[in-house]
């Protein structure tokens, strides 16, 4: 560790190696000890995340990993991020912050928060925003509503205080963004399957599901799709091959591939929607993140013996911009419905959703689906 600051009896250290790496993993696991909601991550995971050789996030980025230490105790951690591929594609100078955990102690949140507009102004920037752990294509936002229940896979856990704590520091909001539930009780509406079932023959539009035989070409498949579906929307960062070929080797190990669908227009690709096993249903049992000696048992216990994982997260979904706001969309969320409801799925987290996507959010509206789930971007100035 190396010492960066000091007040009072705080401590502020940025992180050198990976035995520093592994306590700002695990600073977490005491935090939310006896917080029935929190979902510990696998440290192996983690650790191969932020491991600068093996993640390529890191050929276009820039971190610093920070932890806060009161009297040889972790109190709390942040990160900062320069994302020169996010600055390059949307044309401005903004440096993100995020793995934000931290005691209930506003002096050492504030210590941690100064620190990392320090560090995001001295790289050039003109604004901070977060949290992103560490951009859209991780995982994003605050929880500011929805306390009540764990979060779903890849979806982001925090202490309600947290976000009275950034506001008092100065930062506002950006952007809010909405998880959805669905579950397998929900009536669809007759006649939005007519009208779309319609829509898809006069269109010509077909739905297949994931070749896993073909795992590497789909993934490259859907990568183009991804990049181009998503080129206007807020936040987008475009994805190299390497880097969601790394994401997908992650995602791999528990998709289902009857989940994942891929619609084409006379045999031609134009989008697709992917949808992922809530893995979280299991990984709340691993209390201390290791697979070994007894947290893979425990997985495949509440996997295969208890079948405890009874939802899925439609995590992501995209058209080319040629074939949007013509309902097909909505077609992805209804096979989504329809297939997770015969696989025996009981619901179904549609998230995260931009508060300012009107059209989503009425279709979802119109099949059942209800927020349940809020969280928030917060940005300022440095």
């Amino acid at each position: 560790m190396e010492l960066i600051t000091k007040k009072g009896d705080i401590e502020i250290l940025e992180v050198q190696g990976k035995a520093d790496i592994t306590q700002f993993i695990k600073f977490p696991f005491r935090l939310y000890k006896n917080d029935p909601n929190w979902v510990p991550p696998l440290i192996s995971e983690r650790k191969v995340f932020f491991d600068t050789k093996k993640n390529p996030f890191y050929r276009s980025a820039k971190t610093r990993l920070i932890l806060a230490r009161r009297k040889k105790e972790y109190v709390g951690r942040i990160a900062t991020c320069i994302n020169y591929k996010h600055n390059e594609f949307h044309q401005e100078k903004v440096g993100f912050f995020g793995f934000f955990d931290v005691i209930d102690d506003y002096q050492v949140a504030e210590l941690l928060l100064k620190v990392a507009l320090i560090f995001i102004k001295k790289e050039g920037m003109e604004r901070m925003m977060g949290p992103c752990n560490f951009s859209t294509n991780h995982e994003v936002g605050m929880l500011l509503e929805g306390f009540d229940s764990p979060p779903a896979v890849m979806m982001t856990y925090n202490k309600p205080y947290y976000n009275d704590f950034v506001e008092r520091f100065g930062l506002k909001k950006e952007k809010d963004l909405f998880a959805y539930i669905i579950d397998r009780k929900a009536e669809i509406d007759p006649r939005l399957r007519h009208v779309f079932e319609r829509m898809k023959l006069r269109n010509s539009v077909t739905l297949r599901t994931l070749n896993v035989w073909r795992f590497d070409a789909e993934v490259d498949l859907i990568n183009d799709l991804y990049n181009r579906a998503w080129t206007y929307n807020w936040g987008f960062v475009p994805l190299s091959k390497e880097e969601f070929q790394h994401i997908a080797k992650d995602m791999k190990q528990i998709v289902d591939p009857d989940m994942v669908f891929i619609a084409e227009v006379n045999g031609q690709p134009v989008g697709f929607c992917l949808s992922l096993p809530n893995i979280n249903q299991a990984l709340k049992y691993v209390k201390n993140g290791r697979l070994f000696p007894t947290g893979l048992l425990k997985i495949l216990w509440h996997t295969k013996v208890k079948n405890k994982i009874d939802s899925v997260r439609v995590i992501t979904m995209g058209l080319v911009p040629e074939f949007q706001k013509r309902g097909i969309d909505t077609l992805f969320y209804l096979q989504t419905f329809d297939v997770g409801q015969r696989k025996g799925y009981n619901w179904a987290e549609l998230s995260w959703l931009l508060e300012d996507n009107d059209m989503i959010l009425r279709a979802l509206d119109h099949m059942g689906g209800k927020p349940y789930k809020k969280y928030r971007l917060y940005g300022m100035r440095v």
